[in-house]
């Protein structure tokens, strides 16, 4: 009986453990696309004349650093 619970334990921890990576992941693609919506947002106001080249090249900077971190995976989905 003790074999059981020691397996169905590792199980629980096993599934959580996956559930957090995938709340992770989700986490990191939703602020990827949060910090591509800047980027394009500040393209258009510094187009437009309202925004800045400097504004622009933070939210790239952002972006970018973003990218690096945690890949481009939420480029693709």
């Amino acid at each position: 009986m003790s074999g059981f619970l020691d397996r169905a334990k590792e199980q629980a921890q096993k599934g959580l453990a996956q559930g957090k990576q995938k709340v992770d992941e989700v986490q990191q693609h939703r602020h990827g696309n949060e910090l591509l919506k800047k980027l394009g947002a500040a393209y258009y106001a510094e187009q437009r004349g309202s925004g800045s080249a400097q504004s622009t090249q933070e939210a790239l900077n952002a972006l970018e650093a973003h990218i690096s971190a945690h890949g481009d995976g939420f480029l693709h989905g």
